[in-house]
């Protein structure tokens, strides 16, 4: 099977603390994701976030919904977390979140998703007629929502001490 990587980085105009906080919530993920793939959570609330724990999805890939099952390899609070699948459609998905403080209010967030597509020669055309570029326009999606929700935070948080 052969690995693709994805990796991007995107400087956020709050506090690392802020930020690991806004990833720590796993329904963001839903606000994050571009509505096409129609992306649910179907554990139930709260997800205690940790190593270990186990989170379930639906979305739809074309039309057709795909169930998704991702555990929590590893948890170092405000540092990085590392989400793998067990059970998707990928053949190999792990995706490590990383945060550095680059500032007192600017923290620099790195993804790097290392994945692997099945069905042999069909899934590495599948990845350089569709794949790759799919996946870089979920993640300019979320780059563009997460400055966006993070921002109208920043902004609320001006208000409330203005007042």
């Amino acid at each position: 099977m052969k690995i693709y990587f994805l990796e991007r980085r995107q400087l956020i105009q709050r506090p690392r603390s802020d930020t690991f906080t806004f990833f720590s919530d796993t329904f963001n993920l839903e606000r994050i994701t571009p509505s096409f793939l129609r992306f649910r959570i179907l554990t139930p609330p709260p997800i205690k976030m940790e190593a270990g724990a186990v989170i379930e999805y639906r979305l739809a890939l074309f039309g057709a919904p795909v169930y998704w099952r991702t555990v929590i390899e590893s948890w170092d609070p405000e540092e990085s977390f590392v989400d793998s699948q067990i059970k998707g459609p990928y053949a190999l998905w792990r995706h490590t979140h990383s945060f550095e403080e680059k500032g007192p209010r600017q923290t620099l967030m790195r993804d790097l998703v290392e994945y692997g597509i099945p069905y042999g020669a069909l899934g590495r055309m599948a990845h350089a007629l569709f794949v790759e570029r799919w996946l870089k326009k979920i993640f300019d999606y979320r780059a563009a929502m997460i400055a966006r929700l993070m921002e109208a935070e920043d902004k609320e948080e001006e208000r409330i001490e203005r007042n």
